[in-house]
């Protein structure tokens, strides 16, 4: 079962990189709810033992980032009539290039750390680089979607990184932040069907264009 949790960890980063390197948005989404079907299984496989809690948290990371968030955001694609990320700031092979350093980064970041015993080696340094590959899309993209995707990519790894004390950290604490997520894509999403009815675009840097 060692194993298992690595396997899932790298399909983690492989779903960052799938993010990183496409220009579809809909290949986003699906990219960012298959990572929401994988961190549902890794408190369950991170687990010492099965409880309530850890049962819990798995199914609300389940239905709240692999099913209702994707949803909401396939809905907005549909509703702003908006197929692909065409100019991003940073271009897609050095955007790939970015986060290969990222994950280089991650890495010797999480060998400074004092982590728990006991935990997946790996976990961390796939928190942090998922963090800053979203962090990237979040500030690389020009496209409001694709930057409330890559808000929520950075949201993920800080979950991973949660997933450190899981079993010390009350479930209402970690339903909380879950609900929290949900809402900030809510509010997003109202404002990115706002700025495509003013500006008959996406392009957030059409934003400079308001005025008193």
């Amino acid at each position: 079962m060692q194993t298992a949790p690595q396997l899932v960890l790298l399909f983690v980063v492989l779903s960052d990189f799938a993010v990183l390197g496409t220009t579809r948005l809909t290949t986003c989404i699906r990219a960012l709810a298959f990572q929401g079907l994988l961190l549902a299984a890794l408190p369950l496989m991170l687990a010492s033992h099965f409880s309530t809690h850890v049962v819990l948290l798995g199914l609300g990371t389940l239905v709240v980032k692999a099913f209702v968030l994707p949803r909401f955001l396939t809905w907005a694609i549909r509703e702003a009539a908006v197929r692909r990320e065409v100019e991003p700031l940073i271009g897609y092979v050095p955007s790939l290039l970015l986060g290969v350093l990222a994950l280089g980064l991650g890495f010797a970041m999480s060998a400074r750390l004092p982590l728990p015993a006991g935990r997946e080696a790996l976990l961390v340094p796939v928190s942090l680089t998922t963090v800053i590959i979203g962090l990237l899309v979040l500030t690389t993209r020009r496209k409001a979607l694709t930057q409330v995707v890559g808000y929520l990519m950075l949201e993920n790894g800080i979950f991973l990184f949660g997933l450190t004390q899981a079993e010390s950290v009350p479930f209402l604490l970690e339903l909380g932040v879950l609900l929290d997520v949900f809402v900030a894509v809510f509010i997003m999403g109202i404002v990115v069907f706002h700025i495509n009815r003013e500006f008959d675009s996406l392009d957030s840097a059409r934003l400079t264009e308001l005025q008193d």
